[in-house]
């Protein structure tokens, strides 16, 4: 197979699995292409492509913008925080405006879930989902699975732990579906007030004790505490939370066999994770970092492909 079901980036749940491994292969070309001395492929010289983020972001926005300019795509930033949007204009409007500009590609990230399968029913450039409110962030799952593969092989039969605030979370969904669809055994671990209701009927094991999760998994895939989405409060304290559920260094060295540790990014250093855990020989955070720009080349480089 050497190109894509699907025309838009919506979510993992639209991929197969013949997406999900082309997009891998591809990836390590990147990979490859990205330890040169020269970076730079011509691969979407003629494109346009506009990062539209109506939420704060650091990592992916830097990560898509830096796979954009690797491939020499034209890239147009657009900010929610100084644009129309404070004066009332709509999303759809937004995105007409800048359609109007020529552009091939639109990466957006937006607080709503479902603005992104909005906006591709709508427009005709290509959409890709860089998180939408707490529904899916498809481009997380799929570098997060492949720095897991690259780390311990082939994914099916391992045991994936995703530890933290799994409600809030558009990156646990994200990576639910695509463990699950790679043949991963998957469980999630957090305080009951922080799981959605009905979790276990996605096929994953349920766990409320940090230590067990770490010993049956492989891999522990450590979620920030949403805070800015929280309305109300779902635990006592900061404190407390990270006297149950934090992960330290003593902890991954007391098992009995080593694990993988890897976070998404930002780190609440000290609450989810204490310093010299995340900086141990367990964590991949960096290659995890460092894997995003190439997977974001290889989904940019294949939706090209369907233009």
């Amino acid at each position: 197979m050497s190109s894509l079901s699907v025309r838009h980036l919506l979510g993992i749940k639209e991929l197969s699995v013949e997406d999900i491994e082309l997009i891998f292969s591809t990836t390590d070309q990147f990979k490859e292409v990205l330890q040169r001395p020269i970076k730079k492929v011509p691969s979407l010289r003629d494109l346009t492509i506009a990062n539209v983020f109506f939420e704060n972001s650091t990592r992916t926005r830097l990560s898509f913008e830096l796979a954009e300019k690797r491939l020499s795509a034209d890239v147009v930033n657009f900010s929610a925080s100084s644009s129309s949007v404070k004066k009332g204009e709509t999303l759809l409007d937004t995105v007409q405006n800048i359609l109007a500009m020529k552009v091939d590609m639109v990466v957006i990230r937006h607080s709503s879930p479902g603005a992104p399968h909005f906006l591709a029913k709508h427009i005709q450039a290509n959409v890709i989902n860089a998180g939408d409110g707490t529904h899916e962030h498809p481009t997380q799952a799929l570098l997060d699975a492949y720095s897991m593969r690259e780390k311990i092989g082939d994914l099916a039969g391992k045991r994936i732990a995703i530890i933290g605030d799994i409600l809030h979370s558009r990156v646990a969904l994200s990576n639910i579906f695509l463990l699950k669809k790679l043949g991963s055994e998957v469980m999630v671990c957090s305080p009951p007030t922080l799981l959605p209701k009905h979790i276990g009927q996605l096929g994953v094991k349920v766990e409320h004790d940090v230590r067990k999760a770490l010993a049956w998994c492989d891999v522990a895939n450590v979620l920030r505490i949403q805070l800015e989405r929280q309305q109300i409060k779902y635990f006592p304290s900061l404190r407390e939370y990270s006297l149950y559920f934090g992960i330290n260094k003593a902890m991954l060295d007391a098992l009995e066999r080593p694990i993988v540790l890897m976070h998404p990014g930002p780190i609440n250093r000290g609450v989810e994770l204490s310093s010299d855990a995340a900086d141990s020989h367990h964590s991949i955070i960096l290659d995890q970092v460092e894997n995003g720009v190439a997977v974001r080349m290889a989904v940019l480089y294949l939706l090209a492909g369907q233009r």
